[in-house]
């Protein structure tokens, strides 16, 4: 089972952090994504973490602006957000998935487990 939370309203340029904190799984097997969806859009593949591999790839729309990070002592990876604009706008999700290929990886129908789901709003 995946939580996340940390999403909210935020101004244009600011920053959120979000968490998304698993439970059931052996954690540090597990390759971990965070997905977002906007409204009447596909989800979108943002930023992903390998099982056993300490430098996540991103998505060109967020690379320099959003970090990935994953703490197994603590089952929980996070999403750091800077400078955020209203195109970040959308529901964003964690995703568990242990036996993806490299390739399949910002594929968001490869992962099994999902989180529910934290809204993250950017509005001035």
């Amino acid at each position: 089972q995946l939580q996340a939370s940390g999403g909210g309203l935020v101004q244009p340029g600011g920053s959120l952090r979000l968490s998304c904190a698993a439970s059931g799984i052996t954690f540090s097997s597990y390759h971990i994504a965070w997905f977002r969806q906007a409204p009447g859009k596909e989800r979108e593949f943002l930023a992903a973490s390998r099982r056993y591999n300490s430098n996540p790839s991103y998505a060109d729309s967020v690379k320099g602006r959003f970090t990935m990070s994953r703490d197994n002592t603590k089952s929980t990876v996070y999403l750091q957000m800077n400078y955020l604009t209203p195109e970040d706008t959308a529901v964003y999700y964690c995703a568990a998935d242990s036996t993806l290929i490299m390739s399949s990886m910002r594929t968001w129908s490869e992962y099994v487990y999902w989180g529910q789901g934290t809204q993250v709003t950017v509005s001035s």
